[in-house]
């Protein structure tokens, strides 16, 4: 009788350990449903969470163009654009993710475009808004029109993402209350749940040995990264500094106790500490600048003078920005440059601006000797000579009579000579006043001031029809007369000459090598002679002063005709070349911007 009971315990604990574990792989199933279910709801949930923090920042990225484009309005400084610039990368980054998470759902979609086409034309009023505030394009109605656009716009952007934001509260009341279901049922799975617990944290210390490998490679980049930022301070000769506001604690970058003659860590970074090194000139100044820091969280440009301990003065310039991390501290970010290359730089370029004005000053006294002092004993060397009669000359000698003959030669070629360094001199020195002409019209007057020439030699000359372009219209008119009578000068014996004006429109592309590419379209004048045309190898040599390609008993000239034509084209920032082939004729094509 006693083993029966025995027995039937031995049965009745095998039973229900049999029991247990099928109750324990039960209540496992049912919690591993559980944490399914809740793990959806919570998909769900975080669904909604996602969208809603893609819209705070799409509005935040299109706050920040906006406060971009506002600063760059007002001060005209280029680092503001710096958040306009990368904010459509932002915009069309969370557009993407939106895209993706209102996939399955037609009506945010829907609404997803309408915000898309707010924000489009919400960037093209900021591009209108650059343009008409542009010194060079400034429009004050236009201008204010955009600005208030922009704003009307702005209301409808918020108001649109406000439309979704709603909308996805409404689906997460629904989600939180489906969440809530879930999560009240968890008490009755804590065995799953521990199950689950154990399983996570076997996961868990995996993961974390993975998390430390990661860890480590990471700190090695990092050191890496500092030690490249360090490197950088040296060579660009910079450094920064932090300055937590919260606390009126400074840090200094190690370059910045090398600029300042010292070893990183040298002393305890502080206001006064800092005002030590800076010359006396300049304290007064920058201790209202840091105190200005203090009271208006941000540090505009300064400049000023540190003296080092070895007594070298040295030029900085600083700048900060307010920021304020996740804790809400503030910490002033700054940069000190030091400049002192540049403001040498600066100094020997005022310097030799001062030598060029003096240059000029003299080259325009030049002019006046020229004009004046050089000229009046030639006149008076012609005049005497042409009172010397013929019957004066009848009783010279023949070498008397040639002396007088080279003195009115030379004196002529002197004339001459004078008159066209004048004439490059005021090509050089001269306002240059940029009028909207007509250059047929100006080639007409270059054909009036050579008609005897051109009907001495019989020349033929064609033309196209010229454009209408800003020039210097004095100017345009020598290049003409002296590239035409160039061609009458080198023409051919027994022939005719016959010259051959072409215009036609380029673009500066065509000719990288010759035109400035910031210049799009060029107008192309060539002019094409037949004459006895000269050397290629000359085809540079030309254009320089003085140089001649015959001599001056074979062809009179001064040899400054064609710098004159040279100096002329590069004023209207053009470019004149030379091709020729011997005994065949010459061309000079030049290029005019349009």
């Amino acid at each position: 009788m006693k083993w029966i009971p025995k027995f039937n315990s031995s049965n009745s604990l095998r039973v229900i350990f049999v029991i247990a574990v099928f109750i324990l792989l039960f209540l496992s199933s049912i919690a591993y449903k559980h944490n399914q279910d809740l793990n959806e709801s919570s998909k769900l949930v975080m669904h909604t969470y996602e969208i809603n923090i893609q819209l705070e920042r799409l509005m935040s990225a299109i706050k920040d163009a906006e406060t971009g484009q506002r600063g760059y309005i007002i001060t005209r400084n280029g680092r503001f654009l710096t958040p306009y610039i990368y904010s459509r990368d932002k915009v069309n980054t969370s557009f993407i993710t939106l895209k993706k998470l209102t996939a399955d759902n037609p009506k945010q979609q829907k609404n997803l475009k309408k915000l898309f086409k707010l924000i489009t034309q919400r960037f093209t009023s900021f591009e209108n808004c650059f343009k008409y505030s542009n010194p060079q394009t400034y429009d004050k109605r236009k201008l204010d029109n955009h600005m208030f656009g922009g704003r009307i716009l702005m209301d409808n952007i918020r108001f649109q993402v406000d439309e979704m934001n709603d909308i996805e509260k409404k689906y997460l009341q629904k989600r939180l209350k489906i969440y809530a279901q879930e999560i009240s049922l968890s008490p009755v799975f804590s065995i799953s749940l521990f199950l689950a617990a154990l399983t996570f944290i076997i996961l868990a210390y995996r993961q974390i040995s993975k998390d430390i490998k990661r860890l480590k490679i990471f700190n090695k980049q990092l050191l890496i990264s500092s030690r490249l930022m360090s490197e950088s301070e040296v060579i660009g000769k910079f450094s920064t500094w932090q300055w937590d506001l919260d606390v009126n604690k400074i840090d200094y970058s190690e370059n910045q106790y090398r600029l300042l003659g010292l070893k990183p860590n040298a002393f305890v970074p502080e206001k006064d500490t800092f005002l030590n090194f800076v010359h006396p000139d300049d304290k007064e100044a920058v201790s209202k600048s840091m105190d200005g820091i203090v009271n208006n969280k941000q540090l505009p440009f300064i400049y000023y003078k540190i003296l080092l301990p070895d007594n070298e003065i040295r030029y900085f310039k600083s700048t900060g920005k307010l920021l304020r991390d996740q804790q809400g501290s503030q910490i002033l970010l700054g940069i000190n440059f030091d400049i002192t290359d540049e403001h040498l730089l600066n100094i020997e370029l005022q310097e030799r601006n001062k030598e060029l004005e003096k240059s000029n000053k003299e080259l325009a006294s030049f002019n006046h000797v020229a004009s004046h002092d050089l000229q009046e004993p030639l006149r008076k060397i012609q005049t005497f000579i042409s009172r010397v009669s013929d019957a004066d000359k009848a009783v010279l000698s023949d070498s008397a009579k040639d002396y007088i003959t080279k003195i009115e030669v030379s004196a002529k070629r002197m004339r001459v000579l004078i008159d066209d360094l004048l004439l490059f001199s005021r090509t050089n020195t001269t306002k240059k006043e940029f009028i909207k002409s007509n250059l047929n019209e100006l080639f007409e007057n270059a054909k009036s001031e050579l008609t005897e020439i051109i009907d001495e030699k019989k020349a033929i000359i064609t033309t196209s029809k010229l454009p209408k372009l800003n020039v210097i219209p004095y100017q345009i008119e020598q290049l003409f007369i002296n590239l035409i009578g160039n061609s009458l000068k080198y023409n051919q014996p027994n022939l005719n000459p016959e010259i051959t004006i072409e215009t036609e429109k380029v673009l500066s592309t065509d000719y990288p090598d010759l035109l400035e590419q910031n210049i799009k379209k060029f107008y192309k004048i060539t002019f094409s002679d037949n004459g006895m045309g000269f050397d290629p190898q000359f085809k540079e040599t030309i254009f320089v002063l003085f140089q001649r390609l015959h001599s001056k008993t074979d062809y009179p000239g001064t040899g400054i005709g064609l710098a004159i034509c040279k100096k002329i084209v590069e004023n209207h920032k053009g470019h004149i070349t030379a091709d020729s082939i011997l005994g065949k004729g010459s061309v000079f094509t030049v290029f005019l911007p349009e």
